[in-house]
Protein backbone atom coordinates (compact mmCIF):
# COMPACT_ATOMS: atom_id res chain seq x y z
CA UNK A 1 0.00 0.00 0.00
CA UNK A 2 1.53 3.29 -1.14
CA UNK A 3 1.42 6.11 1.41
CA UNK A 4 2.54 9.70 1.00
CA UNK A 5 4.71 11.45 3.56
CA UNK A 6 2.52 14.56 3.29
CA UNK A 7 -0.56 14.92 5.47
CA UNK A 8 -2.40 16.87 8.15
CA UNK A 9 -4.75 15.88 10.97
CA UNK A 10 -6.54 17.69 13.80
CA UNK A 11 -8.58 16.34 16.71
CA UNK A 12 -10.23 17.95 19.74
CA UNK A 13 -11.59 16.57 22.99
CA UNK A 14 -13.41 18.51 25.71
CA UNK A 15 -13.38 17.35 29.33
CA UNK A 16 -13.47 18.65 32.91
CA UNK A 17 -9.82 19.64 32.57
CA UNK A 18 -10.53 21.81 29.51
CA UNK A 19 -10.13 21.15 25.79
CA UNK A 20 -7.35 19.08 24.26
CA UNK A 21 -6.37 20.07 20.71
CA UNK A 22 -3.96 17.81 18.82
CA UNK A 23 -2.56 18.76 15.40
CA UNK A 24 -0.13 16.60 13.43
CA UNK A 25 1.37 17.55 10.09
CA UNK A 26 4.03 15.75 8.06
CA UNK A 27 6.14 16.40 4.97
CA UNK A 28 8.71 14.34 3.09
CA UNK A 29 12.02 13.46 4.72
CA UNK A 30 14.67 10.77 4.26
CA UNK A 31 13.98 9.32 7.70
CA UNK A 32 11.38 9.63 10.46
CA UNK A 33 12.01 12.94 12.24
CA UNK A 34 9.33 13.78 14.81
CA UNK A 35 8.94 16.93 16.89
CA UNK A 36 6.38 16.86 19.73
CA UNK A 37 5.21 19.97 21.56
CA UNK A 38 3.28 19.04 24.70
CA UNK A 39 1.97 21.03 27.68
CA UNK A 40 3.80 20.51 30.97
CA UNK A 41 0.88 18.50 32.35
CA UNK A 42 1.38 15.87 29.61
CA UNK A 43 5.16 15.90 29.27
CA UNK A 44 5.52 12.48 30.88
CA UNK A 45 3.67 10.91 27.93
CA UNK A 46 6.19 12.03 25.29
CA UNK A 47 8.17 8.72 25.09
CA UNK A 48 4.93 6.74 24.80
CA UNK A 49 3.55 9.02 22.09
CA UNK A 50 6.81 8.84 20.15
CA UNK A 51 6.64 5.05 20.20
CA UNK A 52 3.05 5.11 18.92
CA UNK A 53 4.06 7.47 16.14
CA UNK A 54 6.99 5.25 15.18
CA UNK A 55 4.73 2.20 14.94
CA UNK A 56 2.37 3.98 12.54
CA UNK A 57 4.82 5.96 10.36
CA UNK A 58 8.12 4.97 8.75
CA UNK A 59 9.39 8.15 7.14
CA UNK A 60 8.64 11.85 7.10
CA UNK A 61 9.26 15.02 9.06
CA UNK A 62 6.41 15.06 11.58
CA UNK A 63 5.37 18.06 13.67
CA UNK A 64 2.88 17.33 16.48
CA UNK A 65 1.39 20.03 18.71
CA UNK A 66 -0.87 19.26 21.68
CA UNK A 67 -2.60 22.12 23.47
CA UNK A 68 -4.59 22.03 26.70
CA UNK A 69 -7.06 24.88 26.93
CA UNK A 70 -8.18 25.12 30.54
CA UNK A 71 -11.80 25.71 31.48
CA UNK A 72 -12.76 29.29 32.38
CA UNK A 73 -12.21 30.17 36.04
CA UNK A 74 -15.88 31.00 36.45
CA UNK A 75 -16.85 27.51 35.35
CA UNK A 76 -14.38 25.79 37.63
CA UNK A 77 -15.30 24.83 41.18
CA UNK A 78 -13.35 27.10 43.55
CA UNK A 79 -12.99 26.48 47.28
CA UNK A 80 -11.39 28.39 50.13
CA UNK A 81 -8.67 26.69 52.10
CA UNK A 82 -10.04 27.41 55.56
CA UNK A 83 -6.84 26.49 57.40
CA UNK A 84 -4.75 28.78 55.21
CA UNK A 85 -7.31 31.57 55.65
CA UNK A 86 -7.30 31.16 59.47
CA UNK A 87 -3.51 31.40 59.55
CA UNK A 88 -3.57 34.51 57.38
CA UNK A 89 -6.29 36.18 59.52
CA UNK A 90 -4.25 35.47 62.65
CA UNK A 91 -1.29 37.32 61.16
CA UNK A 92 -3.60 40.15 60.04
CA UNK A 93 -4.98 40.47 63.58
CA UNK A 94 -1.46 40.61 64.98
CA UNK A 95 -0.63 43.45 62.58
CA UNK A 96 -3.85 45.24 63.49
CA UNK A 97 -2.94 45.07 67.17
CA UNK A 98 0.57 46.30 66.48
CA UNK A 99 -0.61 49.19 64.29
CA UNK A 100 -3.79 50.69 65.83
CA UNK A 101 -6.11 52.51 63.47
CA UNK A 102 -4.88 50.59 60.36
CA UNK A 103 -7.09 47.50 60.70
CA UNK A 104 -9.10 47.75 57.46
CA UNK A 105 -8.97 44.49 55.52
CA UNK A 106 -9.72 44.19 51.77
CA UNK A 107 -11.45 40.84 51.28
CA UNK A 108 -10.49 40.66 47.60
CA UNK A 109 -6.83 41.08 48.55
CA UNK A 110 -7.24 38.24 51.06
CA UNK A 111 -8.53 35.95 48.33
CA UNK A 112 -5.58 36.85 46.11
CA UNK A 113 -3.11 35.71 48.72
CA UNK A 114 -1.35 32.51 47.54
CA UNK A 115 -2.92 29.33 48.87
CA UNK A 116 -6.25 30.80 49.96
CA UNK A 117 -8.25 29.75 46.89
CA UNK A 118 -7.98 26.28 45.40
CA UNK A 119 -9.58 24.63 42.41
CA UNK A 120 -10.65 21.00 42.18
CA UNK A 121 -7.64 18.73 41.98
CA UNK A 122 -6.92 17.59 38.44
CA UNK A 123 -7.50 13.90 37.77
CA UNK A 124 -4.11 13.20 36.21
CA UNK A 125 -4.90 9.66 35.08
CA UNK A 126 -8.08 10.75 33.33
CA UNK A 127 -6.15 13.54 31.60
CA UNK A 128 -3.46 11.10 30.44
CA UNK A 129 -6.04 8.67 29.05
CA UNK A 130 -7.73 11.45 27.11
CA UNK A 131 -4.40 12.67 25.76
CA UNK A 132 -3.68 9.15 24.51
CA UNK A 133 -7.11 8.97 22.90
CA UNK A 134 -6.97 12.34 21.12
CA UNK A 135 -3.40 11.67 19.94
CA UNK A 136 -4.34 8.22 18.62
CA UNK A 137 -7.34 9.66 16.77
CA UNK A 138 -5.21 12.40 15.18
CA UNK A 139 -2.49 9.90 14.25
CA UNK A 140 -5.03 7.56 12.63
CA UNK A 141 -6.50 10.48 10.67
CA UNK A 142 -3.00 11.48 9.52
CA UNK A 143 -2.30 7.92 8.39
CA UNK A 144 -5.54 7.86 6.38
CA UNK A 145 -4.70 11.20 4.79
CA UNK A 146 -1.24 9.92 3.82
CA UNK A 147 -2.76 6.78 2.30
CA UNK A 148 -5.23 8.82 0.25
CA UNK A 149 -2.43 11.03 -1.04
CA UNK A 150 -0.32 7.92 -1.69
CA UNK A 151 -3.07 6.43 -3.84
CA UNK A 152 -3.17 9.60 -5.91
CA UNK A 153 0.62 9.53 -6.36
CA UNK A 154 0.54 5.84 -7.30
CA UNK A 155 -2.09 6.57 -9.96
CA UNK A 156 0.04 9.37 -11.42
CA UNK A 157 3.14 7.16 -11.49
CA UNK A 158 1.21 4.27 -13.08
CA UNK A 159 -0.15 6.61 -15.74
CA UNK A 160 3.36 7.79 -16.63
CA UNK A 161 4.64 4.22 -16.62
CA UNK A 162 1.95 3.40 -19.18
CA UNK A 163 3.15 6.26 -21.38
CA UNK A 164 6.74 5.08 -20.95
CA UNK A 165 5.76 1.53 -21.94
CA UNK A 166 4.15 2.85 -25.13
CA UNK A 167 7.36 4.72 -25.98
CA UNK A 168 9.45 1.61 -25.42
CA UNK A 169 7.15 -0.41 -27.67
CA UNK A 170 7.39 2.21 -30.40
CA UNK A 171 11.19 2.27 -30.25
CA UNK A 172 11.34 -1.53 -30.33
CA UNK A 173 9.27 -1.55 -33.53
CA UNK A 174 11.70 0.93 -35.08
CA UNK A 175 14.79 -1.19 -34.41
CA UNK A 176 14.78 -3.06 -37.78
CA UNK A 177 14.36 0.25 -39.64
CA UNK A 178 17.16 1.88 -37.63
CA UNK A 179 19.49 -1.06 -38.30
CA UNK A 180 18.70 -0.91 -42.01
CA UNK A 181 19.52 2.81 -42.10
CA UNK A 182 22.84 2.27 -40.35
CA UNK A 183 23.76 -0.42 -42.89
CA UNK A 184 22.64 1.79 -45.78
CA UNK A 185 24.71 4.77 -44.63
CA UNK A 186 27.79 2.59 -44.19
CA UNK A 187 27.47 1.09 -47.66
CA UNK A 188 26.87 4.51 -49.22
CA UNK A 189 30.02 5.80 -47.56
CA UNK A 190 32.02 2.91 -48.98
CA UNK A 191 30.70 3.60 -52.46
CA UNK A 192 31.64 7.26 -52.15
CA UNK A 193 35.18 6.27 -51.29
CA UNK A 194 35.31 3.95 -54.30
CA UNK A 195 37.56 1.54 -52.48
CA UNK A 196 37.81 -2.16 -53.21
CA UNK A 197 36.88 -3.98 -50.02
CA UNK A 198 36.36 -7.52 -48.87
CA UNK A 199 32.61 -8.02 -48.59
CA UNK A 200 33.02 -10.45 -45.70
CA UNK A 201 35.06 -7.84 -43.83
CA UNK A 202 32.35 -5.26 -44.60
CA UNK A 203 29.71 -7.49 -43.05
CA UNK A 204 31.86 -7.91 -39.95
CA UNK A 205 32.27 -4.16 -39.59
CA UNK A 206 28.55 -3.57 -40.09
CA UNK A 207 27.78 -6.20 -37.47
CA UNK A 208 30.14 -4.56 -34.97
CA UNK A 209 28.58 -1.18 -35.68
CA UNK A 210 25.07 -2.52 -35.20
CA UNK A 211 26.08 -4.07 -31.89
CA UNK A 212 27.66 -0.79 -30.74
CA UNK A 213 24.58 1.26 -31.58
CA UNK A 214 21.95 -1.35 -30.70
CA UNK A 215 19.57 -0.19 -27.94
CA UNK A 216 17.56 -3.40 -27.57
CA UNK A 217 19.30 -4.20 -24.26
CA UNK A 218 18.39 -0.79 -22.82
CA UNK A 219 14.77 -1.26 -23.93
CA UNK A 220 14.68 -4.67 -22.26
CA UNK A 221 15.99 -3.22 -19.01
CA UNK A 222 13.46 -0.40 -19.15
CA UNK A 223 10.71 -3.00 -19.55
CA UNK A 224 12.09 -4.83 -16.51
CA UNK A 225 12.05 -1.64 -14.44
CA UNK A 226 8.42 -1.04 -15.43
CA UNK A 227 7.48 -4.52 -14.21
CA UNK A 228 9.31 -3.95 -10.92
CA UNK A 229 7.69 -0.54 -10.47
CA UNK A 230 4.22 -2.02 -10.94
CA UNK A 231 5.01 -4.80 -8.47
CA UNK A 232 6.30 -2.28 -5.91
CA UNK A 233 3.25 -0.05 -6.26
CA UNK A 234 1.00 -3.05 -5.62
CA UNK A 235 2.95 -4.19 -2.52
CA UNK A 236 2.03 -3.73 1.15
CA UNK A 237 5.38 -2.43 2.41
CA UNK A 238 6.68 1.18 2.41
CA UNK A 239 8.03 1.61 -1.12
CA UNK A 240 9.58 5.08 -1.29
CA UNK A 241 13.22 4.00 -1.15
CA UNK A 242 12.78 1.20 -3.69
CA UNK A 243 10.90 3.46 -6.07
CA UNK A 244 13.58 6.12 -5.73
CA UNK A 245 16.20 3.53 -6.72
CA UNK A 246 14.09 2.45 -9.69
CA UNK A 247 13.82 6.07 -10.87
CA UNK A 248 17.60 6.28 -10.86
CA UNK A 249 17.79 3.11 -12.96
CA UNK A 250 15.16 4.43 -15.37
CA UNK A 251 17.19 7.59 -15.82
CA UNK A 252 20.41 5.64 -16.32
CA UNK A 253 18.91 3.57 -19.14
CA UNK A 254 17.32 6.61 -20.78
CA UNK A 255 20.68 8.40 -20.79
CA UNK A 256 22.40 5.37 -22.33
CA UNK A 257 19.63 5.09 -24.90
CA UNK A 258 20.13 8.73 -25.88
CA UNK A 259 23.93 8.47 -26.13
CA UNK A 260 23.88 5.26 -28.22
CA UNK A 261 21.11 6.34 -30.58
CA UNK A 262 21.99 7.04 -34.22
CA UNK A 263 18.37 7.84 -35.03
CA UNK A 264 16.83 11.28 -34.60
CA UNK A 265 13.40 9.94 -33.64
CA UNK A 266 14.92 7.61 -31.04
CA UNK A 267 16.89 10.51 -29.56
CA UNK A 268 13.76 12.65 -29.32
CA UNK A 269 11.88 9.84 -27.64
CA UNK A 270 14.73 9.34 -25.16
CA UNK A 271 14.48 13.02 -24.20
CA UNK A 272 10.72 12.68 -23.68
CA UNK A 273 11.41 9.61 -21.56
CA UNK A 274 13.73 11.58 -19.30
CA UNK A 275 11.06 14.24 -18.83
CA UNK A 276 8.56 11.56 -17.78
CA UNK A 277 11.09 9.92 -15.48
CA UNK A 278 11.85 13.24 -13.79
CA UNK A 279 8.13 13.80 -13.24
CA UNK A 280 7.86 10.36 -11.62
CA UNK A 281 10.95 11.01 -9.51
CA UNK A 282 9.39 14.19 -8.12
CA UNK A 283 6.28 12.22 -7.15
CA UNK A 284 8.35 9.44 -5.60
CA UNK A 285 10.09 11.95 -3.30
CA UNK A 286 6.79 12.26 -1.40
CA UNK A 287 6.21 8.51 -0.98
CA UNK A 288 6.91 6.87 2.38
Amino acid sequence: MIASMTGFARREFAGPFGTLVCEIRSVNHRFLDATLRLPDSCRALEPELRQALGRELRRGKVDCTLQQRSVATAAARIEIDQEALDRLLARVNELAAAIPGRSQVDLIELLRFPGILREDALDTETLMQNVRSVFAAALAELARARVREGERLAALISQRCGTLAAMIGSLRQRLPEVHARIRQRFEERLRELGAQVDQERVEQEILLMLQRFDVAEELDRLDGHLVETARTLAGDEPAGRRLDFLMQEFNREANTLSSKSQDLETTRTAVEMKVLIEQMREQVQNIE
